[in-house]
């Protein structure tokens, strides 16, 4: 069996080129395969491996500060989800090309995966304001499942998303608005901008699809969620679920 984790963090980041190195030695000396992107606001990571690498190449990162104790996002799989170990040093770790957000300055709210849940049996937040679900991934991953009643913007990139945004003010303004993704990586981002012009009531799901199908399962999800490796989605039990009528097709991490 191999262990898959997703996980990110923004944060302060210097010497790329020296930690580039370091990371992708690291990962080849434990024979994991996967994608780790870097860029001065943080680390963005998949990765596939046995278990006891992964763990090892994790208690290995914690002699960097800023990447220790990373939370990861675990699934399995009977086969090497990934054809080579990459590490990319890129401007953003998820492109946005919006200078202004700073994501490893500030983080917006968030809502957790049993909050939500409850959100939406009662259908409305604690406030009674009525609840809209905004999908911030790109077309071809919302094909492949996404939560009930959620609206997207048939992104197809998400560095369309603030002109998109502007587009759809009215139908989000004087609701609560909660954004949601694969890990939780856009959101961040994507709530910053949110705030930023005007839009007060936002929160992003902690966690992402991964971590809302981890805690509480499909309830108010159908479908399931694309992942970035050759597993192409999964399941609420975070198994390879490939989807038939879907479109096969793979994407750059930082899309």
């Amino acid at each position: 069996m191999f262990l898959n984790i997703s996980t990110y963090r923004f944060c302060e980041l210097n010497q790329l080129d020296h930690l580039q190195k370091e990371l992708r030695q690291a990962c080849l000396d434990r024979e994991l395969k996967g994608t780790i992107i870097l860029a001065t606001e943080g680390i963005n990571m998949f990765l596939a491996g046995k278990e006891s690498s992964i763990r090892d190449f994790f208690q290995w990162l914690t002699q960097f500060p800023n990447l220790a104790d990373i939370v990861t996002k675990d699934s399995w799989s009977d086969y090497q989800p990934f054809k080579k170990m990459l590490v990319k040093v890129k401007d953003e770790i998820i492109r946005m090309n919006h200078p202004t957000i700073q994501a490893f300055k500030k983080r917006a709210p968030s809502v957790s995966a049993h909050q939500l849940k409850e959100w939406l049996k009662q259908g409305h937040d604690d406030q009674g304001k009525p609840i809209v679900l905004l999908d911030t991934r790109n077309t071809f991953e919302v094909e492949y499942g996404t939560f009930q009643d959620a609206i997207h913007f048939h992104l197809d990139k998400f560095s369309e998303f603030p002109q998109a945004l502007s587009k759809h003010l009215e139908e989000l303004k004087d609701k609560t608005v909660v954004s949601f993704c694969t890990g939780g990586i856009r959101c961040e981002k994507a709530n910053l901008l949110m705030q930023e012009i005007g839009l007060s009531n936002t929160l992003q799901l902690d966690g992402g699809i991964l971590k809302y199908f981890e805690e509480v399962g499909q309830e108010f999800y159908e479908g399931g969620c694309f992942v970035f490796d050759d597993r192409i989605a999964l399941d609420p039990e975070l198994s390879e679920h490939p989807l038939e009528n879907a479109p096969r097709r793979h994407h750059s991490v930082n899309n």
